[in-house]
């Protein structure tokens, strides 16, 4: 295997990792800044109250968006799997 193939493949590993992970992080950042903020503006600290909504809304977004995450990673696994014997 050639250094070029190798670093390919860990580029589109890392690649489809960002893709799958991106709506997920992306949830719990919005919803983490929604929360700190109604918190800050009511003087609200509780721990709870930032935790179970980035809970409910992390939980939603993987449900829906599951179909596609494992799409994404099947397909990335095919084409690894199919390159394998023309890197030999």
């Amino acid at each position: 295997m050639s250094p070029e193939i190798a670093i390919d493949i860990g580029r589109d590993a890392i690649l489809v990792m960002l893709l799958a992970s991106a709506p997920v992080l992306a949830t719990g950042l919005i919803v983490g800044l929604i929360t700190g903020i109604f918190q800050a503006v009511t003087q609200i600290n509780e721990q709870s109250l930032s935790f179970i909504p980035k809970l409910i809304a992390v939980v939603i977004v993987v449900s829906l968006l599951l179909p596609w995450m494992i799409n994404q990673l099947v397909h990335y696994s095919t084409n690894l799997i199919s390159g394998i014997p023309g890197s030999l």
